[in-house]
């Protein structure tokens, strides 16, 4: 465990990501979802020629995942997926459900869960459209969403919903203020499910090194000592993008912080980063173009 150096992800400030955003919501805007597709595809093309460096990295990361090597088709799958979820958040932040073929997986558990005690965990990773969630939950009685991100990614974030539907931006709390985790506390007693994602550090969050897929990565501590220190049952969630306009989301158990000591605390979290590397390395293999991380993971400081 040891701090993390500031990350490529951080110093590259999303760029790719917010381009497209951007470039996403005027082409939905104009031509609508079917027409706006056909343009994602100049789009994709456009950052697989010109992003040497997110190349590299997703070459790199689909090398592993897929067992063989990656080309330029494999390449500009990844980048044409990505670019999918991004221009569906439009419709799905504007509760279009009716355009989407959603299914749920796993779902009984959560439910069970939030029966037992008020309020549970949900922590991800950018893999699909965490977007999915927040739209099914606004879309099936009794589920209470809100998602928690680093403050700077949730300013840009709350900016985008309020211009698309006001009432969006309500559920993002951010992280790094004094009064965080009292929001989280919060929510959470009040029956929400709170999601984030652990596959990205701060620069100076501390990390824990496991195996995923194959080598040695560093994943952040913080998600999990908050889901210990708020004792709430913790479970993983994927919304994958399987082509088209169908969707799965999945939510499996990962690990439940409800009975666990002061003491306990250290060893059941160690335990619980390295099988939420497990499980987003199974979730790589069964949909490997959904994650979206475009720099070297693996790097070594």
């Amino acid at each position: 465990m040891k701090p993390h150096a500031r990350p490529d992800w951080l110093q590259q400030q999303e760029r790719s990501h917010a381009s497209i955003l951007r470039l996403m919501v005027w082409i939905s805007l104009t031509f609508g979802r079917r027409l706006g597709r056909l343009v994602l595809h100049g789009i994709a093309a456009y950052f697989v020629v010109f992003s040497p460096m997110a190349r590299r990295a997703s070459r790199d990361y689909l090398g592993r995942v897929l067992g063989r090597h990656a080309g330029w088709r494999d390449g500009y799958h990844h980048v044409f997926s990505f670019a999918s979820t991004i221009h569906d958040r439009l419709y799905l932040l504007n509760d279009r459900f009716d355009v989407f073929d959603i299914e749920v997986h796993g779902l009984e558990a959560l439910d069970a869960a939030l029966q037992q005690q008020p309020g549970a965990l949900l922590i991800g990773a950018h893999l699909g459209s965490f977007e999915v969630l927040r739209a099914t939950g606004r879309g099936r009685s009794g589920l209470k969403v809100a998602m928690l991100m680093y403050e700077q990614n949730a300013r840009m974030l709350n900016a985008s919903l309020a211009a698309i539907n006001p009432a969006a931006a309500q559920d993002i709390i951010a992280l790094g203020r004094r009064d965080s985790m009292l929001e989280v506390r919060d929510k959470l007693d009040a029956g929400y499910v709170v999601g984030m994602l652990a596959d990205r550090t701060l620069g100076d969050d501390a990390t824990q090194e496991v195996d995923f897929l194959g080598q040695g990565a560093a994943f952040p501590l913080g998600p999990w000592r908050m889901a210990a220190l708020l004792r709430r049952p913790v479970f993983f969630m994927a919304g994958l993008y399987l082509g088209g306009n169908r969707y799965r989301l999945h939510f499996e158990p990962l690990a439940d912080f409800s009975g666990v000591t002061r003491t306990e605390r250290e060893a059941a979290t160690a335990v619980a980063v390295q099988r939420y590397a497990d499980c987003l390395a199974r979730f790589c293999v069964l949909a490997p173009y959904n994650w979206f991380n475009f720099f070297d993971f693996w790097q070594k400081k």
